[in-house]
């Protein structure tokens, strides 16, 4: 007797399944037809999602969580990153190393958001014709730099890089350093008013490795005080452009983090 219940008891529930479906199947017709119903609740549950994205952003005063040794770029960076985005570089280069197996092993620790939190516009995204450059800074020498920006593929034959040599032939004219780092100030870099005042001298300062920079390397920790494209004699554009790759993905130490995560 068993079983017969058994099996009665599968075709009712079978039965009633196939009735839910059939119910919701005929309401949902009756939404997909009806293109104005379709809309408003379209629209009802995008808005119900919007807020529940959004509303919490109202109460959270920073969504980047600081990380030790982030600063700002100093003046002669901040050209070099000009230029970067003058020529379109970022058109073929990301700056953004993603959470995955392959990229971290290729490129290194991936990007961390606050790296990025002083930049305007950030260089993000993950569409690259060449490597990410997010861990770029002190992987090649200044004199590679010079070379494959001078010829890529005298360096990397395989390149389809334009050369730039011309950088290495124009002056460095970056305007007003002081005015723009007042303008970045503006938008929440936190450059005080010190190195605003100073701007113009920093930015000389940071390729004359005879001058005094006691103050200059407070101001900005870790920076690079050297001649950067060979020619100690002019302040080039290929200057500015080094010295901007060259600190990139430098400033934090994940090794240390690394360390202190381990288990004692």
């Amino acid at each position: 007797m068993t079983r017969p219940l058994t099996s009665h008891w599968s075709r009712f529930r079978q039965s009633e399944g196939e009735s839910i479906m059939t119910t919701f199947t005929q309401k949902h017709k009756k939404i997909e037809r009806n293109v104005t119903l379709l809309a408003v609740l379209a629209l009802v549950t995008v808005t119900i999602g919007g807020i529940l994205e959004i509303a919490p952003l109202f109460w959270i005063d920073n969504t980047i969580e600081k990380v030790d040794g982030v600063r700002p770029y100093t003046p002669l960076e901040l050209a070099g990153r000009n230029i970067y985005v003058r020529e379109g570089c970022y058109t073929c280069h990301s700056q953004m190393i993603r959470p995955f197996r392959d990229e971290v092993e290729r490129y290194g620790h991936y990007s961390l958001a606050a790296e990025s939190m002083y930049d305007h516009p950030f260089q993000w995204g993950s569409k690259r014709t060449g490597p990410d450059l997010a861990r770029v800074g002190g992987r090649y020498s200044d004199e590679w730099h010079v070379q494959h920006l001078t010829d890529p593929r005298a360096v990397v034959p395989e390149s389809i890089m334009p050369p730039y040599a011309f950088l290495a032939e124009k002056d460095l004219n970056p305007g007003d350093m002081s005015g723009h780092l007042r303008a970045l100030k503006r938008v929440g870099v936190p450059y005080s008013e010190e190195a605003i005042a100073k701007a113009d001298e920093d930015l000389l300062t940071q390729v004359d490795t005879t001058a005094s920079s006691t103050e200059f390397e407070q101001r900005y920790p870790k920076v690079q005080i050297r001649d950067y494209d060979g020619n100690p004699d002019k302040l080039s554009e290929m200057d500015a452009l080094i010295a901007y790759l060259q600190m990139i993905g430098t400033l934090v130490d994940f090794e240390a983090g690394e360390a202190q995560e381990q288990p004692r």
